[in-house]
C-alpha cells in the first residue's frame, strides 16, 4: 500500500503560508504556519499530524492484538503528546505520550496492559519514530 500527503508553502519562515492536503481529501488545502506550529494560533502543525496519525496506528494496531486474543473493544480513544524539543542542530521530535483509555469487556487489567505494549511496540508509526514512546492506558 501506498499514500500520501501534501504541503505547498509561500513566504518566508515565519510570515510565510502553507496548506497540507491528503490523498482521501481529509484534510485540502488545511492552513499550517509558522504562528499555528511555534504561537498557538489556529491551523494545523506537523506535529499534531503526527500525533494523530500515532494514535491511529497504535489504536487500529490494538484492536488486531485484541482480536488475536478473543477480545474486543466496545471503545478505546488515544491521545498522542508529539514534544518538538528545540536542540543545538535544530528541532527534533524527542517524546511522544500515547495516552488510552479503553472499555474492553472480559479484559482484566494485566493482560490488557501486555496486550497495549505489544500493539506499542509493532505500530509501524512507533516504528519509525525514533522518539521516547510511553504508553499510559487505563481500562474504564
Amino acid at each position: 500500500m501506498s499514500t500520501f500527503g501534501s504541503a505547498v508553502w509561500s513566504g518566508g519562515i515565519k510570515d510565510g503560508k502553507g496548506a497540507i492536503s491528503t490523498k482521501s481529501g481529509a484534510l485540502k488545502d488545511y492552513p499550517y504556519g509558522f504562528a499555528s506550529r511555534f504561537e498557538g494560533k489556529p491551523g494545523s502543525n506537523p506535529e499534531e499530524l503526527i500525533g494523530a496519525a500515532h494514535a491511529a496506528c497504535f489504536t487500529m494496531a490494538l484492536s488486531l492484538i485484541l482480536g488475536e486474543a478473543g477480545l474486543t473493544a466496545e471503545k478505546m480513544e488515544t491521545q498522542a503528546d508529539v514534544t518538538l524539543t528545540k536542540q543545538p542542530d535544530g528541532f527534533a521530535i524527542t517524546a511522544v505520550k500515547l495516552t488510552l483509555k479503553a472499555k474492553i469487556p472480559g479484559a482484566d487489567n494485566a493482560k490488557f496492559q501486555e496486550l497495549a505494549a505489544k500493539a506499542k511496540a509493532g505500530c509501524p508509526v512507533s516504528k519509525l519514530l525514533k522518539a521516547d514512546i510511553t504508553l499510559d492506558a487505563a481500562l474504564v
